[in-house]
């Protein structure tokens, strides 16, 4: 597994780069909200830690994980953001619903970056249980919010060296 091998927060500080002057988006799912508010926390603090401005980290919510696709689309149209970080929690039940939904997501994020010139960023926990969550969300696996903001400023920055 490999958040066995590495901590979700954990990175050089040395290889991210500076988020000054730049406008981060983030689409959060209401669904299962103790971990994705953990994950939106992580993240908001790590983008903070590096220079991005409070004012400029805009945070919109969508009812679940299906819609963070759609809600970062909108943000890449509406609301002149350099990154989209998606950030939702599917748990595996007792139907297909798990991998309809991740599949789907999974398949959007990627249509997203292949369009449109914004990097969006895979922050979709998609685990077997809540406890695998929780460990993902701040907890003994660190916090998949702190590894997407990070991934939102390496790509924001590769794209910069390009344009």
């Amino acid at each position: 597994m490999a958040t066995e091998l590495q901590n979700l927060s954990s990175y050089d500080p040395h290889t991210v780069p500076s988020g000054e002057g730049k406008r981060i988006g983030i689409v959060v799912s209401e669904w299962n909200y103790t971990v994705t508010g953990s994950l939106l926390n992580g993240a908001i603090h790590t983008l903070l830690k590096f220079g991005v401005r409070e004012e400029d980290i805009v945070v919109e919510h969508v009812p679940g994980s299906f819609e963070l696709t759609y809600g970062a689309r909108l943000l890449i149209e509406k609301a002149a953001v350099d990154s989209v970080i998606i950030l939702g929690c599917v748990i595996q039940g007792e139907t297909p619903h798990f991998t309809f939904v991740c599949d789907s997501v999974t398949q959007g994020c990627t249509e997203l970056n292949l369009q449109l010139d914004v990097p969006v960023v895979f922050g979709l926990l998609t685990t077997l249980t809540l406890d695998q969550a929780k460990a993902r969300s701040g907890g003994r696996h660190g916090n998949k919010g702190d590894e997407a903001a990070i991934t939102a400023l390496k790509m924001v920055a590769l794209r910069s060296r390009y344009q």
